[in-house]
């Protein structure tokens, strides 16, 4: 049985809110929100169904419901960014320099949301990580996009608010106009050219600091021990992401 432990509950309480039933109400009473998520970190470990949960656990179906409300209501979205921006007044997080890449991961089930590749139907997990490998923005998207036109929407979910000094990926960032999107919000993308490319346009110096970029691909490799994030079985593409920020939020503790 997973537990989540006094001191980590005590950082994101405030942030899971819990369920206000009336005393005089008929029927189960609410379900505490911290016996919520140890059940739904149950089935991020696993991989199992809902309705394998254990009798351990609350009912399978209010920890799937309560589960929803947080991922509408980006619940762990919001514990997630007040716990990254904890960690950068502790010095925890160092953003002057942060990796960006994306990893594939197939739908079995369908849904909203899923586009098809060579590799089958799927979704693009998509991540920044600072130079300490701790996430600072991950979001999913339909995996027939091309990643340079993702950049933009996974700064949306960056959870601090300075951005980072440079911004190191692999040659699928290779590209001018993403490079002058950047510079003017002042981060530098570096990324090795493209074997048809002409024209160089990155510092041979500057780009050495790719040598470091796998410290981004140590995330994937991290976040791929959870079962429920190798196959995307979520209909809502929402649920599917609820279940990554968790991942990140068990990695920032």
């Amino acid at each position: 049985m997973l537990h989540v432990t006094d001191e980590q509950w005590e950082l994101i309480r405030k942030r899971f809110p819990e369920e206000h039933i009336p005393d005089d109400r008929p029927g189960r009473k609410p379900i505490p929100a911290r016996k919520v998520l140890e059940a739904v970190l149950w089935i991020l470990n696993t991989g199992a169904q809902w309705h394998m949960l254990p009798q351990s656990y609350p009912n399978y179906k209010t920890v799937h419901r309560r589960f929803q409300q947080w991922c509408e209501n980006e619940v762990i979205r919001a514990a997630l960014t007040e716990l990254a921006n904890v960690l950068r007044e502790e010095g925890a997080i160092d953003e002057s320099e942060c990796y960006i890449d994306a990893t594939f991961a197939s739908a079995k089930g369908g849904g909203d949301e899923i586009g098809p590749t060579r590799r089958g139907k799927g979704v693009k997990i998509m991540a920044i990580a600072d130079r300490h490998g701790l996430p600072l923005a991950v979001t999913t998207h339909a995996a027939n996009h091309h990643e340079v036109t993702l950049v933009q929407l996974t700064f949306d979910f960056y959870m601090i608010e300075a951005k980072p000094e440079n911004l190191i990926g692999d040659k699928a960032y290779d590209s001018d106009q993403l490079d002058a999107v950047m510079r003017a919000q002042g981060t530098e993308m570096i990324s090795p050219h493209l074997f048809n490319k002409k024209r160089k346009t990155q510092d041979g110096r500057r780009l050495r600091r790719y040598e470091r970029r796998w410290i981004v691909e140590r995330f994937f490799a991290w976040i791929q021990w959870q079962r429920r994030l190798l196959i995307r079985w979520e209909y809502y593409p929402t649920n599917f992401l609820g279940f990554v920020q968790l991942c990140i939020l068990l990695k920032q503790f």
